[in-house]
């Protein structure tokens, strides 16, 4: 059963909620070239603001779920955009990359606040396939910011310096904070009972013994991991490998963001109509097709910026589509958990983004061929977890 409609938040402070996370790790992607000459470091090290940015997303969410489940979802996400705030700022006057990745990881700290927020007060408000439709509305709608940072970051650290972009991260989260405390409701029904760190690690522990959950999780992460590949490699094949401009790069990566809207729209459309499992199908053979072509453009075509992002457009297309209805595959197997299971499953799919584009830092020389491998071989173990998927959802 669901909340009734009053208790239902607005559809669009739910997209900012999830947006914030999504454009404050993308503004930053195109200047990282720019970071490293600036702040005397290499590659590798300029490249931990991202991969210390989704770890400590994915760490983060395993405390707001749980606590959000027995305080409340409104208190926690105060407190997080509050923290974003402070790092923001922190970010933007850092005087060496020590300083700038400590603002990463605060700055991440409170962002994964929206995201894993947002899913559960969904999960409250919506019944289980009503919820993966509106998942996949507020995801398609969550595209405009990371459709808009990359191209926003690189207009910024072209005209003022990559510091510009950690000013605009406080221009986004400051009203958000002051929306959100004057519109949000508390959509928690019966607060659970978690009296203490070894109840929140046996929380997560009797999700993790259900096999389906398993399987929803490992397909959300194995999905999201294909695309953080692309995302640690990309700016290095594009800018530094085949000499484009990041403008050029936050423009095309532009044009992925809408084909991700697309599939969330259809799994908007669809997931009442098909079901959460027949359309997770769908898209995660779309998704790992997209994987298996970047690795065959990258063999076998001449380095070009369309034979790189072609194949990352299905990617996106496939995403789009899975991603609401694994998410709310999840979150439905135990409602009573929405927010210790939204966590559990953030943490997984940052987890393993963080971990891609870590080993992409390190196999990746600019000509593309690391980062399309990474893709492939995640694309395949995708398939792998929608097996698992498939199997136990015939058995509930």
């Amino acid at each position: 059963m669901s909340p009734p409609s009053q208790a239902r938040p607005a559809v669009w402070l739910l997209v900012a909620m999830i947006g914030l996370g999504p454009f404050t790790m993308q503004v930053l992607v195109p200047s990282l070239p720019a970071m490293g000459e600036d702040l005397g470091v290499s590659t590798a090290v300029v490249q931990l603001t991202v991969t210390f940015y989704l770890m400590a997303v994915a760490c983060g969410q395993l405390v707001y779920g749980p606590l959000s489940d027995r305080f409340g979802r409104r208190p926690l996400l105060m407190m997080g955009l509050a923290l974003y705030a402070v790092a923001s700022l922190l970010g933007a006057v850092a005087d060496g990359i020590g300083m700038l990745v400590v603002a990463r990881i605060l700055q991440a700290a409170g962002a994964c606040a929206g995201v894993v927020l947002a899913r559960a007060v969904i999960r409250d408000s919506w019944p289980r396939e009503e919820s993966a439709s509106v998942l996949g509305y507020v995801t398609m709608g969550m595209t405009i910011a990371p459709m808009l940072a990359p191209v926003l970051g690189s207009l910024l650290e072209e005209a003022f310096g990559w510091r510009a972009t950690m000013w605009a991260c406080l221009a986004f989260g400051l009203p958000l904070a002051w929306i959100a405390f004057a519109r949000l409701p508390e959509t928690l029904a019966s607060p659970q009972s978690l009296p203490g760190l070894g109840a929140v690690w046996a929380a997560y522990g009797n999700l993790w013994a259900l096999p389906l959950f398993r399987g929803y999780c490992g397909v959300t992460a194995l999905s999201t991991g294909i695309f953080f590949a692309f995302l640690g490699g990309a700016p290095y094949v594009v800018v530094q490998g085949m000499g484009y401009s990041p403008v050029t790069f936050g423009l095309a990566f532009a044009a992925i963001s809408i084909l991700f809207a697309l599939g969330n729209f259809l799994a908007g459309r669809l997931s009442r109509r098909l079901g959460v499992v027949r359309l997770l199908t769908i898209g995660t053979l779309i998704t790992t097709t997209g994987a298996v072509l970047a690795g065959i453009a990258v063999v076998m075509l001449p380095a070009h910026i369309a034979s790189f992002f072609v194949p990352i457009g299905i990617v996106a297309l496939g995403n789009g589509m899975v991603q609401p209805n694994a998410i709310a595959g999840a979150l439905s197997v135990r409602p009573a958990w929405a927010g210790t299971a939204s966590a559990l499953v953030g943490f997984l799919q940052m987890g393993f983004g963080g971990l891609a584009t870590f080993i992409v830092g390190l196999v990746e020389g600019g000509s593309g061929v690391g980062t399309s491998l990474i893709m492939t071989a995640t694309g395949l173990g995708c398939l792998l977890a929608l097996a698992g998927v498939r199997r136990y959802s015939r058995a509930n």
